[in-house]
């Protein structure tokens, strides 16, 4: 009796594996710091939008200073009063070690060089056809992102990105197993699709090696 518990307390750990903070706060695992993250992000990007980038940064450092120095005051005056010694009200965040590890950094530097790299050489591989059926997907692409930069603006962009990146992994992780079995029938009928047009257009065919006789 004692195994089955184990081992089923052992599948439940499994099938819910430990999360980053990123991924914990689009997930929404506690809602009252995603709500937070959440409704800071929006608000900065929804004063970017109507104000420009240094006007939001010097009323968000001010309306920030003021807070600490109004607090500090009055801790320093509640302190007085009990005549207590608490010292710094912000001393644990003094305390904190901001430094950036250089290891860290080198790391977030090559996985960056290695994306950077891997996006040139395919825009190239698109650009010049090294696929056909690639490239005419790639010019879809492009063509429907002139209409819907002509519609919306690059920060309302940015606005709907970080929308989504709150709602979307959330909703999808409620109906994985419905949207799944969408995405595959819509998968299966991308790739059938393509398959015909690649057998009707020879030029998207590469050319075979000749073989030795």
């Amino acid at each position: 009796m004692g195994r089955r518990q184990n081992s089923s307390r052992h599948e439940i750990v499994e099938e819910l594996p430990e999360r980053g903070p990123v991924e914990a706060l689009i997930y929404w695992r506690d809602p009252k710091k995603s709500g937070i993250v959440f409704g800071a992000t929006l608000t900065v990007l929804l004063s970017l939008a109507y104000f420009s980038l240094i006007s939001v940064v010097a009323y968000i450092s001010l309306l920030t200073l003021t807070f600490t120095v109004a607090f500090r005051i009055y801790k320093t005056v509640l302190q007085a009063i009990q005549k207590t010694s608490d010292g710094h009200p912000f001393k644990d965040i003094l305390d904190v070690d901001l430094t950036l590890p250089s290891e860290k950094v080198h790391e977030v530097a090559d996985i960056a060089v290695a994306n950077a790299n891997a996006a040139v050489s395919e825009l190239r591989r698109l650009f010049l056809v090294d696929d056909f059926v690639d490239s005419l997907k790639f010019g879809i692409l492009l063509w429907s992102l002139t209409y819907l930069g002509s519609w919306f603006n690059g920060m309302t962009l940015i606005i709907l990105g970080v929308i989504a990146l709150f709602t979307l992994p959330k909703v999808y992780e409620t109906n994985k197993t419905q949207i799944d079995q969408n995405l595959a029938l819509v998968q299966a009928k991308i790739n059938e699709l393509t398959a015909k047009v690649k057998a009707a257009m020879p030029i998207g065919k590469k050319a075979e090696p000749a073989k030795e006789e």
